[in-house]
């Protein structure tokens, strides 16, 4: 099987990392291409891509074509690639709100697959949301789906609904950590603690928090009861984020980034 990645950015290139090493590509390297000569040239060292700065040269053979362009690209790169596709290729697609009837009308395909990454892919703990289209066989779904997992682990969703939401739950999720984590250093720094001490305090915190959860059936809450006993310095935490209706607020702002990836769909 031949598998192609349009776009060598962050996601593009993470996805092009994972596959590369999968036995679906029974021994044929994966194949790049993206128009930075900068981009080009650095690749071109890596002995498992076969890079290509001419689409003409790579996309008529390629079984799989995954797009990883920016999502205001896809245009452009519809009308260069038109002509190219067949219509026995799958294309997959983790373009941010760009439809599946986007992806079809642009390529005059039936055979797509919609994907929502998330940025831990690059070291292997990625979530990665799916949909396809009736077009799109249950053998060919399977192997998308083990593909997909090369960079972690993958749900298929049962529409474009789910997509958009997932968007706003794993795919932007990795920046609501971040931004707790950026508050809990803060707060360490301002207390006191070296840049290093604090950032062994936050990170293992949350790492060790995660491995709790995942180790165990309880529920977040079950795990900050157990933390927090009555009139301690746990409850004292958690009241002071009930008074300020945190949980309320990281609901709103998962729900933004929901809404504004159905914007995103409708503006294509």
């Amino acid at each position: 099987m031949r598998v192609l990645v349009i776009g060598a950015g962050n996601m593009g290139l993470t996805y092009a990392e994972g596959m590369s090493k999968s036995t679906l590509l029974n021994r044929h390297n994966l194949m790049i291409y993206d128009k930075s000569p900068e981009l080009i040239e650095s690749l071109s060292k890596i002995d498992y891509f076969d890079v290509y700065e001419d689409i003409e040269k790579c996309l008529p053979t390629a079984d799989v074509v995954f797009l990883a362009v920016k999502p205001y690209h896809c245009e452009g790169l519809f009308s260069d690639i038109k002509s190219l596709v067949n219509k026995e290729q799958v294309i997959v697609s983790i373009m941010a709100g760009v439809t599946i009837k986007t992806i079809q009308e642009g390529l005059d395909l039936k055979k797509v697959v919609r994907a929502m990454p998330n940025l831990p892919a690059q070291v292997g703990k990625g979530v990665t949301s799916y949909t396809a289209t009736d077009e799109v066989s249950r053998i060919e779904l399977l192997t998308i789906r083990n593909l997909l997992d090369t960079t972690g682990d993958s749900i298929k969703v049962e529409n474009e609904n789910f997509i958009d939401a997932s968007t706003g739950i794993s795919g932007s999720g990795p920046a609501y950590v971040f931004y707790f984590m950026q508050s809990m250093l803060e707060a360490a720094l301002k207390m006191g603690f070296s840049k290093n001490d604090s950032k062994i305090l936050v990170s293992k915190t949350f790492e060790g928090a995660v491995e709790l959860f995942n180790q165990s059936d309880l529920s977040p809450e079950s795990w900050m009861d157990r933390v927090a006993s009555k009139g301690g310095t746990t409850r004292a935490a958690l009241d002071s984020m009930d008074d300020n209706n945190v949980k309320e607020l990281i609901k709103e702002a998962a729900y933004a980034a929901f809404d504004r990836a159905v914007e995103l769909g409708k503006d294509k």
